[in-house]
C-alpha cells in the first residue's frame, strides 16, 4: 500500500477544501474536497459524528489536504445532504459511505472518523473490506460507557464545557437541523451496535486516538487494558488535554499523529505545534512495525 512520508515542506499548513455536490443512491450529498492536482497515494475520507455535519472536521482535514486527496462528506440525513428513506442506522451509513467512495471513483481509501463516524468505519470494514486501506478512529463513542441515554446526556454536557467556545456556532446549527427525534433514534442505533466485536475484526492498520479529557470515553488506562487483548494492527494514542471533538480542538496534534501513522513512523509529539497538548502511544499492536530499541513510545 502507498505510504507517503510523514512530513514534507508545507505539510502543516492548512489547505482550503471546496464544496461540491453529488447524488449517492438517489440522495443529494454535499461534500468538501481538496483542490488542485491529487497527491500521489492514498485518498482520505473524513466521517463526522452523529447530529453533526463534516464542517467541524475541517480544521484537521485541511491540514492533511496538501498531502492526501481529502474529502469530507455530510452523510445522508446530516448537514446539508438530503435525507434517505427511513431512519438510517450504522449499517446504512456505512453502505452510504461505500457508495460515496465508489461514486467518487476512489478505489480503496483511508477513513478518518470521529465519534459515530468510528462506528461507521468499523461497519464499513466489515461490509466493504476491499475498499478500506487504513482506519483512523478518533474518540469512538456509543459503547457501554455511554449507556443508558441519560448517562450519555450528562457526559455530553460535561464535554460541552471542555470544548473550545468557537465550536458552538459550528455545532449548534447542525444539531438543530438534525432534530431531537433523529438524535434519539441514532443514539439507540449506536448503543445496539457491536463496536468492540467489529474492532476485534479489523484487519487493516488502525489508529485509535483518544483525548485525556473526553468524558464520553473510559479512562485511558482502561482503554489500554482492552487494547492489549486485541491481536491486530491497532495503535492507540492519547492526546493530553483534548476532549471529544479532537478533530476540531486539536487539529495540529491530530494531523501530526495521522501523518506519522500513515508513514509507519513512531508517534512523536510535535514541538512546533502551539499549546501544551502532549501526544504519546499507550499501545502498539503486535502486527504493526515494531519500534526500534531507541524509539520508545514516550
Amino acid at each position: 500500500m502507498s505510504r507517503p512520508p510523514a512530513t514534507r515542506p508545507g505539510a502543516g499548513r492548512a489547505t482550503a477544501l471546496t464544496g461540491r455536490w453529488t447524488v449517492v443512491d438517489g440522495v443529494r450529498v454535499f461534500y468538501r474536497e481538496s483542490v488542485g492536482p491529487r497527491p500521489e497515494g492514498t485518498s482520505m475520507v473524513h466521517l463526522h459524528g452523529f447530529g453533526l455535519s463534516g464542517r467541524y472536521l475541517l480544521p484537521t482535514a485541511e491540514r492533511l489536504a496538501g498531502q492526501f486527496h481529502t474529502l469530507v462528506p455530510d452523510l445522508p440525513g446530516f448537514g446539508r445532504s438530503g435525507r434517505a428513506r427511513g431512519s438510517p442506522g450504522v449499517t446504512e451509513l456505512a453502505d452510504a459511505a461505500a457508495s460515496f467512495v465508489e461514486d467518487r471513483g476512489l478505489g480503496s481509501v483511508t477513513l478518518v472518523g470521529n465519534s459515530m463516524g468510528c462506528a461507521v468505519i468499523c461497519e464499513f470494514a466489515h461490509r466493504h473490506p476491499d475498499r478500506l486501506e487504513r482506519a483512523v478512529l478518533v474518540a469512538p463513542a456509543g459503547g457501554l460507557h455511554n449507556q443508558p441515554m441519560h448517562r450519555a446526556i450528562r457526559q455530553l454536557a460535561r464535554d460541552g464545557v471542555r470544548e473550545p467556545a468557537r465550536l458552538v456556532p459550528v455545532a449548534v446549527p447542525d444539531y438543530l437541523r438534525y432534530g431531537v427525534p433523529s438524535t434519539v433514534r441514532m443514539f439507540r442505533a449506536l448503543t445496539r451496535y457491536p463496536a468492540l466485536e467489529r474492532l476485534l475484526e479489523l484487519r487493516v492498520p488502525t489508529l485509535v486516538v483518544v483525548g485525556s479529557a473526553d468524558p464520553l470515553m473510559p479512562d485511558p488506562r482502561r482503554i489500554q487494558q482492552i487494547a492489549e487483548r486485541i491481536d491486530n494492527e491497532v495503535l492507540l494514542v492519547v492526546i493530553h488535554g483534548a476532549a471529544h471533538a479532537v478533530n476540531f480542538s486539536h487539529p495540529g496534534e491530530l494531523a501530526n499523529v495521522i501523518r506519522q501513522f500513515m508513514a509507519d513512523e513512531p508517534i512523536r509529539d510535535d514541538p512546533d505545534e502551539p499549546g501544551d497538548a502532549r501526544v504519546h502511544e499507550i499501545h502498539r499492536g503486535v502486527r504493526l512495525p515494531p519500534l526500534a530499541p531507541d524509539e520508545g513510545p514516550w
